[in-house]
């Protein structure tokens, strides 16, 4: 059985730098595409960044040149450093598996993915 669990969230002020942890296990990280998605009260889920089994990245706007996800195949970890946080970046953020073909921006639909971690919260205050 498939299972995410992330770690790293926290309160900063705008700015600053936090690192996300995604551990994955009951199955090997470098099969999978891999991404991470944040959601606030009362909006949907939105697609953040995303990796494949290549190593190849996608970033949503928002985020590019301050966001950068990679991974630790030998660890089975997926990490999200996040740096010059604003505080539109505050939501509970998840990381998510799928074994799929990505094709465009298919990638930042939560539909694409099969596993989620139970999520971490971000609290970026100005």
């Amino acid at each position: 059985q498939v299972m995410l669990v992330e770690s790293g969230g926290g309160s900063v002020q705008a700015g600053g730098s936090l690192r996300l942890s995604c551990e994955y296990s009951g199955d090997t990280l470098s099969r999978y595409y891999m991404g991470w998605f944040r959601q606030v009260p009362g909006k949907e889920r939105e697609g953040v960044a995303a990796i494949d089994s290549d190593d190849a990245t996608n970033y949503v706007d928002s985020v590019k040149g301050r966001f950068t996800i990679s991974k630790d195949n030998a660890k089975n970890t997926l990490y999200l450093q996040m740096n010059s946080l604003k505080p539109e970046d505050t939501a509970m953020y998840y990381c998510a598996s799928g074994l799929g073909v990505v094709i465009g921006d298919m990638w930042k639909s939560d539909r694409f993915y099969e596993s989620w971690g139970q999520g971490t919260q971000v609290t970026v205050s100005s």
